[in-house]
């Protein structure tokens, strides 16, 4: 599979789509108050309970209802319009913020009601997440869409690295309140820009018209029995389950490692971000995808070390830098993955197919960060961590050693 180079001008050549113009402007703005609220949300739990089960728990009912609902999410985005899911869910994540400020302001929040109200927006997310990434396709030239998924991606990412900056400012000034509310402003503009496009009439084929259940099954077993594509999830899961939680965990690393607070939070979550965001800009800059099975393999191993590394100091400043590497992987896993669903995959199984990508990446580390944040709590949060990125490691080693011929058949697709 071949990938353009990414200068200026090719960006702007993505940009002169309309549509997708005005939705990467409403996405990036409520991207950067969703980290805000992401880092809130988290910094909240730690301070209300200093535990890291409830540190875990509440990343669990964040993360985990994409798990349950996300391939229905899928076979829904397939046969409705993706747009309108899109909208109708922002709308409800908007009532969510809006609902977070208003309890955490008025001293009306507890650990329980938090829980709740982040399983409210994991299963408002789980549901529209198919819809927001097979949108783009039809909001793009086909020539553009793999310039459509590396911007994207640089957008999530700059926003990854802005927000919770920007949160820590926040919250150290004014209060975890203003975090929430701000995020409440910043999804508004999703909501109001979804309204503004017009995305390319839905034209699915579903030539037989299965149950939900059947059809969400049948996107699962279409890609795991994929012979390049099933490795490439497999490596996805490694990273996810193993090395992805440790991020869910920074609160606690923040206050009770490092002892620097919000603040320091701040730092350890926009020091991944930066990371993720170099990934963005260099795979956007990839002129082929030669290579790729081993470069794949090589970031879920630099993951699983820069976790490692992470955990084994107890100074800010020295572990900013690990997770910088942490970010910079997971990233260089996660993006090329996406843009390769996008090109092959049929058009009738994309969001069921894309589904299951989201499910890995955003489902799966809500099952570690339960698991080592209840464990942290006796063992104190390092243990854990450090021992499942031993284990991503050892996991990215046997499936590269086992299935990086089947792999190497994606640099020669699309």
């Amino acid at each position: 599979m071949v990938t353009p180079r990414y200068n200026l001008a090719a960006i702007a050549q993505v940009f002169s789509n309309r549509n997708y113009a005005i939705y990467a402007t409403g996405n990036s703005i409520s991207l950067i108050g969703l980290w805000v609220q992401r880092l809130g949300v988290g910094w909240l739990a730690w301070d209300l309970t200093h535990s890291g089960f409830w540190l875990g728990a509440v990343a669990f009912a964040d993360l985990f209802p994409v798990v349950v609902i996300g391939l229905l999410g899928g076979v829904l985005a397939d046969r409705y319009d993706r747009r309108k899911i899109l909208l109708i869910g922002q709308s409800l994540a908007l009532v969510q913020a809006t609902a977070l400020w208003a309890l955490t302001a008025f001293g009306l929040i507890g650990i329980e009601l938090l829980f709740g109200l982040s399983l409210f927006l994991g299963i408002v997310v789980a549901f529209i997440q198919s819809a927001r990434l097979s949108l783009v396709p039809s909001l793009v030239r086909p020539s553009d869409m793999a310039g459509a998924v590396a911007i994207g991606a640089v957008i999530f990412n700059l926003a990854r690295f802005i927000g919770p900056g920007l949160a820590g400012v926040l919250i150290h000034l004014f209060g975890v309140a203003t975090a929430f509310a701000f995020n409440a402003v910043t999804f508004s503009a999703l909501v109001i820009a979804l309204v503004f496009i017009r995305s390319a009439p839905h034209a699915a084929k579903k030539p037989v018209r299965a149950g939900l259940l059947k059809e969400a099954l049948g996107g699962f077993t279409y890609a795991f029995s994929h012979p390049s594509i099933a490795p490439l999830l497999w490596l996805l899961v490694a990273v996810s389950i193993f090395t992805r939680p440790a991020l869910e965990l920074l609160p606690g690393f923040a206050d009770a490692v490092f002892g620097q607070g919000a603040g320091g939070l701040a730092v350890l979550t926009s020091s991944a971000g930066l990371g993720a965001l170099f990934a963005g800009m260099w795979l956007a800059q990839r002129g082929s995808a030669a290579g790729f099975s081993t470069i794949a393999s090589a970031a879920v191993v630099a993951a699983g070390i820069g976790v490692v590394a992470f955990t084994m100091t107890n100074h800010l400043w020295a572990a900013a830098p690990a997770l910088l590497v942490t970010g910079f992987a997971i990233t260089t896993m996660g993006i090329p993955s996406q843009t390769l669903i996008q090109a092959v995959i049929d058009e009738h199984m994309r969001a069921r197919v894309l589904s299951i990508w989201g499910l890995i990446l955003r489902g799966i580390p809500a099952i570690g960060a339960l698991g080592m944040g209840w464990v942290s709590d006796f063992t104190g949060l390092k243990p854990p961590v450090a021992v499942a990125s031993v284990l991503c490691v050892i996991a990215a080693l046997f499936i590269w050693r086992g299935w990086r011929g089947k792999m190497a058949v994606l640099e020669k697709s699309g």
